[in-house]
């Protein structure tokens, strides 16, 4: 259980740093408002999941997951550039995520 509950913090995470794009240096209240939240719930999910698994392991595929689905929301959403080396990149931070799921 601790890990689907990691693996939805994961998205919330990803879900606050798009929100980030939306809240305009937070002048904009409702986004500003639904990025606050999605942080406190990403947060208070990561903080349950790791009563149970290892410390930087939870942390890093936490981390992995948000940077991971943002840079692809930012490829799809905002039009950010998706070069060889990124998409490179982006494969190599999922063998991680999967390597430390695999060794926990």
């Amino acid at each position: 259980m601790s890990w689907i509950i990691l693996v939805l913090a994961g998205l919330f995470e990803i879900a606050w740093a798009i929100g980030l794009k939306y809240t305009e240096g937070f002048t904009r209240l409702w986004p500003s408002v639904a990025t606050l939240a999605a942080m406190a719930i990403s947060i208070g999910l990561l903080g349950v999941a790791m009563r149970t698994l290892p410390v930087g392991t939870a942390y890093a595929i936490w981390v992995g997951i948000g940077a991971v689905g943002t840079v692809i929301l930012g490829i799809v959403l905002m039009g950010d550039p998706a070069t060889p080396g990124r998409l490179i990149s982006l494969g190599l931070i999922v063998m991680g995520i999967v390597g430390l799921k695999l060794a926990s």
